[in-house]
């Protein structure tokens, strides 16, 4: 089993590079989804978020309210490493369960594409065949997080939170530059998929 690790920062497009490799029929573990799902309410992880964050950033449903709780942590690298702390483990205790799952019901030759932000800072790229870094410039990032329906605040903010992100490229063997359009995309990631494959051989 292959495993590609797939990171950048927010609003790069790295989601839409995994989406263009599991349409050419990689296994995907999206850690943002499992990033969800680790702080449901009544989980370890919502319950830490609860305590030292406080019940305002609970919905009525009990919740963790995403966005209040994105103010927070996203002007302030204090609060937002604690957040990290808190629900990073548990993401990646569950990329681990899901990647032993994977290995056991797929072919030595399968790919795994893993899309996790902070991949490379954990070190998880060290168990990778290849380490993808999705980038764009941060105008570029700016701009498709205020058509998200952010505030010109909170994405500068989300943007602020993640530089220096492009210094990481020299921990990649493959960056792809994602500035352009959709049609750009698709052929730096058909590169990549050939890259991939060629190595399956």
């Amino acid at each position: 089993m292959k495993i590609i690790g797939v990171t950048g920062p927010i609003a790069s497009g790295k989601s839409a590079v995994t989406a263009l490799l599991k349409e050419k029929g990689a296994n995907v573990i999206d850690a943002d989804i499992i990033a969800r799902e680790v702080v449901e309410p009544g989980r370890p992880a919502w319950t830490d978020i609860v305590e030292y964050f406080g019940e305002s950033v609970l919905r009525p449903d009990q919740s963790i309210d995403r966005p209040e709780l994105g103010r927070i942590v996203f002007g302030d690298a204090k609060q937002l490493s604690i957040l990290n702390e808190i629900v990073h483990p548990r993401v990646m205790e569950e990329v681990d369960s899901r990647l032993r799952e994977l290995a056991g019901t797929n072919s030595p030759d399968a790919v795994v594409v893993i899309d996790v932000p902070l991949l490379i800072e954990v070190g998880m790229n060290k168990r990778c065949a290849h380490t993808v870094l999705v980038i764009a410039d941060e105008d570029v990032r700016l701009e498709r997080l205020l058509k998200k329906g952010l505030s010109r605040e909170e994405a500068e903010s989300r943007v602020d939170a993640q530089h220096g992100k492009d210094a990481l490229a020299k921990f990649a063997d493959m960056v792809i530059v994602n500035n352009g359009t959709l049609d750009e995309l698709k052929e730096q990631t058909e590169a990549l998929w050939k890259v991939i494959q060629a190595d399956s051989r």
